[in-house]
């Protein structure tokens, strides 16, 4: 008994082209409206819970049984080829340009090769949403959790069988979408990585697909209105289980539900709009889910002018090869910018690199679709060698281009393999961090450098002289004055972490306290504590603007820590996030409001020098900690010498009503 072969839904190539149009253009063209474009990622994934649920469906109602073996073979056939094209190629790439793109790359290929690209991930504790190292493979934790949905969903789906009714199984499959997007929703407040790459927690597109098939199948067979695979009828439409209504519908209905279907989409689309979409997981992709599910239904009804306007050729193109456009245009992007910049940060990514990629993608993955998917779909693994043994031993044009093809696969792998030995450790701005973090480590275990005279000079204009001064001789102007590191206490994140050698080398005796990933909701309870502790010394220094927003109620509690007689500076931020203005913004504004508070302009030094920062873009290396430290230094520096000169224009002042009302002091006898 043959299986059945798969049905052509109407309009679902087309929705596979909006898919994949909003995952491309969310990653390559950053800047752009689609600020939560990932959404496209839960359109396949409803789509594929849909097709593949009907798919069993049918060859249950056939034949009896689901013939596993044939159902993992044909997608293997479908899903392998492109994947491993991709997989080595880019590695290859990679090696040739060398940098942060190796860095992770041997998980990167074990979590491609074994489908469980998203554990691999979650165990190494990436982050999707970081943005700041340059995963090559990173849009493979999709595939990963949809392959894992083609393993067990078959093994599952004769249990869910048992139930008898139709409808209470569509329940158990809402239930169990629920169940992940509510257990999605209580992990992503302390881990959105987590619950963004989990199968657990983003299983409930799928869900929702496996729920629309099953209603839809049922309404088939209920109505007996099952067409013969692959036919497509006058309207467009494809007949297949799930096709409800009477072929009489009245062109007024029709337009009514097309419009709906257009709403829908138009949704769709908003959806993907939304600023800061990630921090709003799973609420974002579960709309772009239930969104999808309605533009699903109303696409593959009988006469659906919907399904017909999503079959135009355009549409139906780029939804064939979507698969392919997926897997290409992040790692082209990736490797583009990392080939013509030196690096790669994709919240910034140039408008003309991301045309390029895209234009990049397209070519390869059309011609990764004509010469390598579709010919192994066809005739299978074996059939596809047959086919290139049968050119190697046929003309000699033929047999040129079979050891073209040939050599070109062996040239790949020996360059993956190459890659995965020239991995390196950590990326550049892990490296710069680890160096900042071991120079305050050998700080902390050694003696603080004897300070210069100059640095344990005070203020030439304090009241403290080695001779008192002569009363009636005019008070000379303050010579610049350089503070010493042990009158200044620095309190960052990160990137004050990567510039503690230059802090060090620049002020011997500072005291640091900085760490990764810190943000100013932690300054205050820091300082505070050192306060406390009798810790503080005269300048205050406070970095903590790299890792979000920063609002005046924690600036504030900063400030109250320090007493009446210290000086904070607040040193702003430079890095590709979209909160960094507003960051800047409201530390200047406090500064301006407050006595005592400077900014120290981090951004305004390193911004015409961006070469002196790691690949990420964010933190400095070596000499772009001179940038910082200096920065710094020069801010408080410029502290202490405003209020000398102003000690001097008062006693200037005082100096000047004396002498004019002739009521200075005799010399001293």
């Amino acid at each position: 008994m043959t299986t059945p072969t798969a049905p052509r839904y109407a309009g679902l190539d087309g929705l596979r082209a909006v898919a994949v149009l909003l995952v491309a253009l969310y990653h390559l063209f950053p800047a752009w409206f689609l600020r939560s474009g990932f959404v496209g990622v839960d359109v396949f994934f409803v789509i594929s819970g849909f097709l593949i649920t009907s798919l069993l469906l049918r060859e249950r109602a056939a034949t009896g049984r689901i013939a596993l073996r044939a159902f993992w073979t044909r997608r293997a056939r479908r899903l392998l080829p492109a994947l491993a094209l991709v997989v080595t190629v880019s590695a290859t790439l990679a090696w040739v340009i060398g940098g942060d793109v190796l860095v992770g790359l041997g998980r990167q290929v074990l979590g491609a090769a074994t489908f469980s690209y998203n554990w691999t991930s979650i165990g190494a504790g990436a982050s999707y949403f970081g943005g700041a190292e340059p995963e090559l493979l990173r849009n493979l934790w999709s595939l990963a959790v949809e392959e894992q949905f083609y393993v067990l969903w078959p093994l599952l789906l004769p249990v869910l069988l048992l139930v008898r009714r139709p409808w209470l199984r569509i329940v158990v499959a809402l239930a169990l979408a629920a169940a992940s997007a509510l257990w999605g929703f209580a992990v992503a407040g302390d881990a959105l990585t987590r619950a963004y790459y989990g199968t657990d927690t983003h299983a409930f597109g799928l869900l929702l697909g496996v729920a629309l098939a099953i209603a839809l199948s049922g309404r088939v067979r209920a109505s007996g209105a099952v067409a013969a695979p692959g036919a497509v009828g006058a309207a467009g439409a494809v007949g297949a289980a799930g096709e409800v209504g009477a072929r009489g519908r009245q062109a007024g209905s029709r337009h009514a539900l097309a419009a709906l279907g257009i709403l829908a989409l138009a949704g769709l689309v908003a959806v993907a709009s939304v600023p800061g979409g990630a921090s709003l997981f799973p609420l974002v992709p579960l709309a772009a889910s239930l969104l999808t599910v309605a533009v699903i239904a109303l696409a593959v009804r009988p006469g659906s002018l919907l399904g017909r306007w999503l079959d135009t050729a355009p549409l139906r193109w780029v939804g064939e090869r979507s698969y392919g456009i997926y897997l290409w245009h992040w790692p082209v992007v990736v490797l583009l910018a990392a080939a013509t910049t030196g690096t790669f940060v994709d919240t910034a990514i140039p408008v003309e690199i991301g045309a390029v990629a895209l234009v990049l993608t397209v070519a390869v993955a059309a011609v990764s679709y004509r010469l390598l998917e579709q010919p192994v779909r066809r005739r299978g693994f074996g059939g596809a060698l047959r086919a290139l043994g049968a050119r190697l031993a046929s003309t000699p044009t033929r047999r040129l281009r079979a050891l073209t093809a040939v050599t070109a696969g062996a040239l790949v792998i020996a360059g993956t393999g190459a890659a995965l030995l020239d991995t390196p450790v950590a990326s550049s701005s892990e490296a710069v961090v680890h160096a900042g973090a071991d120079a305050l480590a050998r700080a902390s275990v050694s003696p603080a450098p004897a300070a210069t005279e100059t640095d344990a000079a005070p203020a030439p204009s304090a009241s403290a002289t080695d001779a008192p001064r002569d009363p009636r001789a005019k008070p000379r102007p303050p010579a610049p004055v350089h503070v010493p590191g042990d009158r200044i206490t620095a309190v960052g994140d990160s990137v004050m972490l990567a510039s503690a050698e230059g802090l060090l080398e620049t002020r011997p005796g500072i005291q640091i306290d900085a760490a990764v990933s810190r943000s100013m909701w932690a300054g205050g309870e820091i300082v505070q504590s050192l306060a406390a502790q009798g810790a503080l010394r005269d300048y205050v220094v406070v970095g903590l603007g790299t890792n979000g927003p920063v609002d005046a109620g924690e600036l504030q509690t900063v400030y109250d820590a320090l007493g009446p007689h210290r000086c904070l500076v607040l040193v702003n931020a430079f890095a590709p996030r979209d909160w960094i203005p507003g960051v800047n913004a409201e530390l200047a504004a406090f500064a301006a409001s407050h006595p005592r508070v400077t900014v120290a302009d981090w951004a305004g030094a390193i911004g015409p020098q961006p070469d002196l920062l790691a690949g990420d873009q964010i933190h400095p290396g070596p000499t772009g900690g001179e940038v910082y430290a200096n920065t710094v230094g020069g801010t408080v520096d410029a502290i202490e010498n405003q209020q000398a000169e102003a000690r001097y224009e008062v006693e200037l002042i005082r100096w000047s009503t004396l002498r004019a009302f002739d009521r200075l002091p005799s010399p001293a006898p």
